[in-house]
């Protein structure tokens, strides 16, 4: 696998899977570029060596074919104003046309290829589509890790299409890559990790496949009850998963054989509903009131969090500690956010991922603060959970 950095695209039409699911408004217009921006890289150094773009992705979850809310005509003007130039769009992403506007583009212009889920041979890994695909171009680009977890015809299949010189990871690619192997295989100890998120079922294989690895295991949001009750302790009326309280029982005795610290709140801040304007209070788990739901982490637990996460040389974080979209649940989620990027300014390497997390750094105004921002929910949970990639293995596997 050749490294893109040292790979000239002069006479060359590359092929670049990008992840542009970006949110869109009521009106079309982008609400976060973040994904957007993540390839601009990679693109500028096809286009500077003087070689043409052809660009593919996909867009929210179409299900009936071609649908103009789904339409990546939707993109073009801010991706040209990103690019610095102008960007040409192509109705479809396969056919005839689509072939002859590809090979007629000069060194250095870019086309963008309209969403590839419209057509349900892209998901179903569809190889005489992959092979559409693969025509339109003679090197094959994959910076779309936020897909790699798909064995899908833009993000797997294709790679078959190109011998190995000619196809590769983008810069982007690259980095995640990188920064996700240095903590899962690298990583500098004490290794802690925090978990958050609603659901233990979510977050099971990531936390079985990080046990042998972390000294430390933070546990909050709404799975954090579902641990609290395995302990015989009351929870009142918060999220508690009844079917996982066997399994959540074992992963603590899992934790205390193999010598990980499980840290569990130890006080919650409580409402009776999850809603802005509830009373809320803080309570200790010695006492927790029948008629209240845990919503975010109380100081208690904070402090400690804290303490565990200023002690790491590596973090791993992935998910909320609350309902950290409402200005009564946030703190928690917001304190630790603060202690990852104190601890990373300490010298400890920390990587953020998962949609959530990375709303909430963007929120505090922390992503600049911290190691590694991953563009990557599902493949980078998927990643951690130990499992193989196919968006990955395509390149590096041929």
């Amino acid at each position: 696998m050749p490294a893109f950095q040292l790979f000239s695209f002069h006479q060359h039409r590359a092929v670049v899977r990008v992840d542009f699911n970006v949110p869109l408004d009521e009106s079309f217009r982008i609400t976060d570029d973040t994904r957007m921006r993540a390839a601009i890289p990679t693109i500028q150094k096809i286009r500077n060596d003087g070689g043409a773009v052809v660009l593919m992705s996909h867009l929210g979850r179409p299900k009936k074919g071609p649908e103009d809310r789904f339409s990546l005509r939707h993109l073009v003007k801010h991706l040209s104003e990103l690019l610095h130039t102008e960007v040409l769009f192509a109705s479809d992403c396969v056919g005839e046309s689509v072939r002859q506007q590809a090979e007629s583009l000069k060194p250095g212009e870019v086309l963008l290829l309209e969403n590839l889920r419209f057509h349900p041979e892209e998901e179903k890994g569809d190889p005489a589509f992959a092979q559409a695909l693969a025509s339109l171009g003679d090197v094959y680009v994959n910076d779309a890790f936020g897909t790699a977890h798909r064995a899908h015809a833009s993000t797997a299949v294709i790679a078959q299409f190109f011998p190995p010189e000619r196809k590769m990871f983008g810069l982007l690619m690259e980095a995640e890559v990188k920064n996700a192997e240095r903590v899962l295989h690298h990583a500098e100890k004490p290794f802690v990790a925090v978990l958050g998120g609603a659901k233990v079922s979510d977050k099971i294989g990531i936390i079985t496949n990080l046990l042998p690895r972390v000294d430390g295991l933070i546990i909050g949001g709404g799975m954090a009850y579902t641990f609290l009750k395995a302990q015989g302790q009351e929870i009142g009326k918060s999220l508690c998963e009844a079917d996982k309280l066997d399994l959540a029982k074992e992963i603590l005795q899992k934790a205390g054989e193999q010598g990980v610290k499980i840290h569990l709140p130890v006080d919650s801040v409580v409402a009776p509903r999850v809603a802005a304007d509830a009373p809320t209070q803080v309570v200790d788990h010695t006492h927790f009131p029948a008629d209240q739901m845990g919503l975010d982490i109380g100081p208690q637990t904070i402090a400690a969090y804290t303490q565990a996460i200023l002690s790491a040389k590596t973090i791993l974080w992935n998910g909320p500690m609350g309902v950290f979209e409402l200005a009564p649940f946030q703190a928690g989620t917001k304190a630790i956010a603060e202690a990852i990027a104190k601890a990373t300014q300490q010298g400890a390497f920390s990587l953020v991922g998962g949609g959530d997390s990375v709303a909430a750094l963007h929120q505090f105004g922390l992503e600049n603060r911290v190691s590694y921002v991953s563009t990557g929910g599902g493949a980078l949970l998927e990643y951690f959970e130990g499992k193989t990639l196919p968006g990955i293995a395509a390149i590096r596997e041929s």
